[in-house]
């Protein structure tokens, strides 16, 4: 018996492209061991957490080879693999790990094609169908000119191992630049109910058509926590994740969700937010959040 299949947030089509995608999808990040590093906990209940996935209807998955290294994409490869030919996976590139675990930025020529061709062995594909260029540094992006890596994805992508480009842990002004270069589209940089920093950018990405992709939507290893979250939770019956991540698909059409999870349950739970409408009242309490923080 099939699983239903849910709304997820309704969709959206990436810019000058025909993938078009549930606005919920799911990140790979918590799929490995402890700091995302090492094979899982416990294995089947990570390859049961992407087969229902899909099951449930998503049609996104967030990656890299760089989580494991290599473990969240081996088991992409072994719970999908053949995928489903609406099936959009969606890798970073930019970072390497030492063996010590320890995470360091690479985006030398060398070290951004390595990458590719290990994406795409790993996870079993002839071309990767969006790749993020993931620069900046461990707590958010760095100013300066990106033209030089972004130019090693452009020949990436006219060798035809990747289909589209995206961004990560980026500045407005770096994405202004990156669109003078390549087609940019997507974004992925930190963004939750506390951190709006990105406000502005989001809005200019939404005007371009371009998707923001939020990482860390539930807060990441500092889970976001509020009264006035815990408020309307309460009163609409909901979870305060559920809440956070139906905030993220209401502030704005182009924003897509991509909460990760190792609970198949959890995963249940987060994808169901897709259905939970906020009221203006509840929408001005949660805005009220990163107002008090910024205050503080």
């Amino acid at each position: 018996m099939s699983t239903t299949k849910l709304a997820l947030g309704g969709t959206f089509t990436l810019p000058g492209t025909t993938v078009n995608l549930k606005r919920i999808g799911y990140g790979t990040m918590q799929l490995p061991g402890p700091h995302v590093w090492g094979p899982p906990r416990d294995k089947q209940a990570a390859l049961a957490v992407l087969r229902e996935t899909v099951e449930l209807g998503a049609n996104h998955i967030d990656t890299a080879h760089f989580y494991g290294p290599q473990v969240a994409n081996d088991l992409i490869r072994e719970a999908l693999s053949p995928y489903a030919k609406d099936l959009v996976i969606v890798t970073k590139i930019g970072y390497v790990r030492g063996d010590d675990g320890s995470w360091a930025l690479d985006i030398s020529k060398g070290g951004l094609m390595r990458a590719v061709h290990q994406n795409l062995t790993s996870l079993n594909l002839e071309a990767l169908d969006v790749v993020n260029l993931r620069v900046g540094g461990p707590t958010g992006p760095s100013e300066g000119s990106i033209a030089e890596p972004l130019s090693t994805l452009v020949e990436l992508q006219k060798m035809g191992l990747v289909r589209h480009i995206g961004l990560s842990n980026v500045t407005q002004d770096q994405y202004r630049e990156a669109s003078s270069i390549a087609k940019i589209v997507c974004i992925q940089n930190r963004y939750n109910l506390v951190h709006r920093e990105d406000d502005a950018f989001i809005d200019d990405l939404a005007a371009d058509g371009v998707a923001y992709v939020p990482f860390f939507p539930l807060g990441g290893f500092t889970p976001v926590q509020s009264s006035a979250l815990s408020d309307v939770s309460n009163a609409i019956g909901a979870t305060t994740k559920q809440v956070a991540l139906a905030w993220l698909l209401q502030r704005s059409p182009n924003i897509l969700v991509i909460a990760g999870t190792s609970s198949v349950d959890h995963l249940r739970e987060n994808f169901k937010a897709g259905d939970l409408v906020l009221s203006p009242e509840h929408l001005a309490i949660l805005d009220s959040i990163a107002t008090k923080t910024s205050a503080a």
